[in-house]
């Protein structure tokens, strides 16, 4: 077989572990390439509402393995306590099903003080992020200072590796933010020592076992976090992420060639949201907006898994979709969420965007956040539907709005939809 890759084509937040976990049952092993604990994935199977953040999605498949690639920075303490939740609903995380890449990096106690000294010290020009200390360990192993998970395999090394790592860390909070005594060597040492004892058997050449799955003819998951927008080098910059989120950072965050890609999925919520500070030109502040968002009461309103932040909601934008196409090189979208449509007299989607008569169809990805947000977007309205589509199986069993609205993002992006959700459950998902 070949490997398959998944990726966000928004602002992330597309439902991306809902793809993913209706993908794997027929992978064999499904690995995380980027991102870390920042990343928020919502699985809903099995009478089971599982909210990951390292674990790959594909996790319920036990006929899959998961692996967390080299890509992928890891929170110790994150990562134990999502393992020890999934074991007490029975669902395997034993050495044999889940493996991490010995490449991996590892976060530390004082990269989330650097992360959140950071944000504080931005003021009213803060990111936004989510404060898991994602970028500064990003930072470090650009830096080449930062430790790896393969460094757990002597845990009582790897612990003063720790402490000499914190202090260091301790000196720059104090030197450039004026905190001290934020985090204790010692404590951090004593803690991630246990945590290398527990994870080191869990530990694999990363590289290898994807390699070898793919000689063997096993078909290999790629699940990405975050969206394209977010993404280090294409997204709304400085509004990002610190890792490669695109199709692009599953070769490289797992060790494998181009030859090997059969397909890229590029994952679309049926409008569009967003988390956090920048530009985001469909917005809607107003009584449509917070339908689309929901009061937070389940797991499917627009609420972040990691952070609990209402997310921002808007039209869809298929300016966006047709920019996710190109970067990615997508082969087809998954649509998520088209039931949250229904109820809607009417609907608009951006099919360009306009300045001082000027008008592209394009993103104007280059150019930074204020050129953005002098843009404005071109809408086609079209109409909506009132039907419930949560039990709806087949697509022509689709109220006639809804398909003419699935059409239209084929037509307009140049891309099939080849699933497409009406509801959080697994089983709620219409095949193409």
């Amino acid at each position: 077989m070949s490997a398959i890759i998944v990726v966000g084509a928004q602002w992330g937040d597309e439902g991306k572990a809902r793809v993913v976990d209706w993908l794997a049952r027929d992978a064999d092993l499904v690995a995380r390439f980027n991102g870390g604990d920042n990343a928020g994935h919502t699985v809903v199977a099995e009478g089971l509402t599982l909210k990951l953040h390292l674990v790959p999605a594909g996790i319920l498949h036990p006929t899959a393995v998961g692996l967390i690639g080299a890509g992928v920075v890891v929170n110790p303490t994150t990562l134990i306590k999502e393992m020890d939740e999934l074991v007490d609903l029975g669902v395997d995380v034993g050495p044999a099903r889940f493996k991490i890449s010995a490449a991996a990096h590892i976060i530390l106690p004082s990269h989330l003080a650097l992360d959140g000294a950071r944000e504080e010290a931005r003021g009213k020009s803060a990111i936004g992020t989510t404060r898991r200390g994602i970028g500064p360990a990003y930072a470090d192993k650009a830096a080449r200072v930062n430790l790896r998970a393969g460094d757990m395999i002597n845990p009582e090394q790897f612990a003063d590796h720790v402490a000499d790592g914190v202090r260091a860390h301790n000196r720059r909070l104090e030197e450039r933010y004026g905190v001290s005594g934020t985090v204790s060597p010692e404590d951090a040492a004593a803690e991630y020592c246990e945590y290398a004892k527990r994870l080191a058997p869990h530990l694999v050449d990363g590289t290898a076992l994807v390699g070898e799955a793919l000689e063997a003819g096993k078909t290999v998951l790629c699940e990405g976090a975050q969206g394209l927008l977010l993404d280090l080098d294409h997204g709304s910059y400085p509004y990002v992420t610190s890792s490669s989120v695109i199709a692009g950072g599953a070769l490289t965050g797992l060790g494998f060639g181009p030859k090997e890609v059969s397909r890229v999925v590029g994952v679309a919520k049926a409008y569009t949201t967003r988390v956090g500070a920048g530009p985001f030109p469909t917005e809607l502040l107003d009584e449509i907006g917070d339908q689309l968002r929901g009061t937070g009461a389940n797991p499917w309103d627009e609420y972040g898994t990691t952070t609990g932040r209402p997310r921002r909601c808007g039209w869809l934008d298929l300016v966006i979709l047709r920019y996710a196409a190109r970067i990615n090189g997508l082969n087809e979208l998954a649509l998520v969420k088209l039931d949250i449509l229904s109820g809607l007299e009417w609907l608009k989607v951006a099919v360009a965007y306009e300045r001082d008569g000027e008008r592209i169809a394009h993103f104007p990805a280059e150019f930074g956040l204020e050129e953005l947000a002098k843009w404005q977007p071109v809408y086609e309205e079209v109409s909506g539907w009132t039907e419930d589509i949560m039990g709806v199986r087949e697509f022509d069993d689709l109220p006639a709005a809804a398909q003419n609205y699935v059409t239209l993002i084929e037509k307009q992006v140049g891309l099939p939809i080849t699933s497409i959700s009406v509801g959080p459950e697994r089983e709620q998902m219409i095949v193409r």
